[in-house]
């Protein structure tokens, strides 16, 4: 898909700037002045005005770049305040097109009057390079089961860097088995062995994978055996929003998390290094604390943090094997040492859930097992899932987890279809199973009413448990291969989710059953996310797990 490196693999404008301030569509068709930094037409010889074409630009110098969307005219528009006077590189998104000239341009922004930039698209030469995780899942042939081993391809990297691959079945098993090494905190470019994995012969099911895989790749040839599919370009709604992404100082940062605290200031959690870091979203500057080593020899990283009701910042340190609070105020941190992590090298806490602890003291933990933690003791209390589990289920555990009001434990069972409420007084669990089957619940959060949102990876929804009436309801994302990972609502209107696979993050209106779908400037691997409830309409927070960048999603429609 189209990257958002400036003058790499962006198409970057290069028609004349001109001067003056161009007339821009409202929602209803109507021209009306509006007062702009930076403004525009897109258009093409195969269909004249495009609607749906992302435009980004970025001043030199700055960690922001700024993204709006063309109208059903072809028109766009940067917001004045949203450009500051400089120099900018322009760069554009819209699958299946590029510029006719690759070479960057330099847009000069000043305060006083609006710089003009019309642009002609071409049919793109290199249709593969722009395909999203989704687009090649879209395109592929195969299996449900394999399909969805590919899932966790995307925690690493792209679907394109399999799919151009050569290697043969044989070859390709082999690939698969060094795969399944990694720690899951690993990218091409910092990858990270696990504690007690070896590379040696494929199992049964890597091996299937393996020759699933050499069916779709280039091993028989440079010509597929199968056509190519595309999403198509956002229309409406989903071209009435802005979209600002933030760089962080690491280019090696994988921001997993991304978290609002009352300031208004965004926290995020580092996947594969042991940091968390806060950002200023009014100047752009983020801030890194760098966790302490708890494990030495064990891979570094995060896969959740969570704020406590005072403001303490909770971190599950992943194969680090500990419990952290961070103390936003002293900046200092503490450790919680799981039962015996020093002496086991699957010991893992990925998850934590902080949210009521002020009911009872306690912090529920999820990783390679769920726990209840006294931290005034430090006793760890492991979970019996085998206690009232229903008749003929086995091997029940979380991947996500949540507290609610009065904290009780709910895990989202990612391998089932499966919400698993724990009392927190007797430890019993009790089991909701979803409406479509083999679901995959993933993360999710509690909303002031202690109804539990969460997204179904696999099934490819945003759910909402309500514990009162025991009932889950479900919508179906429409976009294929959202494979959503986490969902918030925002007390209002929306429930908002963004998921791995199609760079696209969706917004629920729960009273309409409406879903508007945005597309992202960027190829975006999203995890956990966060939704501003103190604006008008809501806006999202994601990080960009593989591109070291924080997100935000800002609708210009309530």
């Amino acid at each position: 898909m189209t990257s958002h490196v400036f003058g790499t693999r962006s198409s970057i404008l290069s028609m004349a700037v001109l001067a003056g301030i161009l007339p821009f569509a409202d929602s209803a068709g109507a021209q009306t002045p509006a007062p702009s930094a930076l403004a525009g037409r897109v258009t093409s010889q195969a269909e004249g005005a495009m609607e749906g074409v992302l435009v980004s630009a970025k001043r030199a110098g700055s960690t922001m770049t700024v993204t709006v969307v063309s109208d059903a005219q072809g028109r766009y528009s940067f917001p004045r305040e949203r450009l500051e006077p400089g120099k900018y590189s322009v760069a554009i998104r819209a699958v299946g097109y590029e510029l006719p000239s690759a070479a960057p341009m330099q847009v000069d922004v000043t305060a006083r009057q609006a710089a003009a930039l019309d642009v002609n698209l071409v049919k793109t030469k290199d249709l593969e390079h722009q395909l999203s995780n989704g687009e090649w899942l879209l395109s592929l042939p195969g299996e449900r089961r394999f399909k969805e081993a590919l899932y966790n391809c995307t925690s690493c990297h792209t679907l394109e860097r399999i799919v151009k691959a050569r290697y043969n079945a044989e070859e390709m098993g082999k690939v698969v088995q060094r795969m399944s090494t990694w720690a899951q905190g690993s990218m091409p470019t910092q990858p990270q062995p696990q504690l007690g994995r070896k590379i040696g012969p494929p199992t049964e099911g890597q091996a299937a994978l393996g020759k699933y895989i050499a069916t779709i790749n280039l091993s028989g040839g440079d010509e597929r055996p199968y056509p190519l599919k595309t999403l198509p370009r956002p229309k409406g709604k989903a071209t009435r929003v802005i979209i600002t992404e933030y760089d962080l100082p690491r280019q090696s940062a994988m921001p997993h998390d991304a978290q609002l605290d009352a300031r208004g200031m965004v926290w995020y959690g580092d996947f594969g290094a042991q940091y968390v870091g806060r950002l200023d979203p009014k100047t752009g500057k983020a801030t890194e604390f760098q966790i302490p080593v708890t494990k030495p020899g064990a891979p570094t990283g995060n896969l959740m943090i969570q704020f406590d009701k005072s403001g303490g910042l909770w971190v599950g340190s992943m194969m680090q094997g500990s419990l952290v609070k961070f103390d936003t105020k002293s900046e200092k941190f503490q450790s919680w040492g799981s039962p015996t992590f020093l002496n086991r090298d699957e010991a893992r806490i990925a998850m934590v859930a902080p949210e009521a602890m002020q009911v009872d003291g306690k912090v529920w933990i999820g990783g390679d097992f769920e726990y209840q933690v006294d931290i005034a003791t430090g006793k760890w209390t492991t979970i019996d899932y085998l206690k009232g589990q229903p008749a003929g289920a086995k091997d029940h555990g979380s991947y996500g987890v949540a507290a609610d009001s009065k904290n009780n434990f709910y895990g989202m069972e990612l391998n089932s279809e499966y919400i698993i409420k724990i009392d927190a007084k007797t430890l019993i669990p009790t089991y909701y199973k979803t409406p479509t089957p083999n679901s995959g619940p993933r993360r999710g959060h509690f909303d002031s009413q202690d109804r539990l949102w969460f997204a179904e990876n696999r099934g490819q929804n945003i759910g909402m448990f309500d514990p009162k009436t025991g009932k889950i309801q479900e919508w179906k994302m429409p976009t294929p291969y959202a494979t959503p990972y986490d969902a918030v609502f925002d007390e209002s209107t929306y429930a908002w989710t963004g998921g791995m696979g199609n760079d696209h993050v969706s917004r629920l209106n729960v009273k309409t059953g409406e879903v508007t779908d945005y597309l992202l400037p960027s190829s975006t691997n999203i995890r956990r996310v966060d939704v501003d409830k103190s604006v008008s309409p809501s806006q999202l927070w994601v990080g960009n797990n593989h591109a070291a960048t924080i997100v935000k999603v800002e609708p210009l429609d309530p």
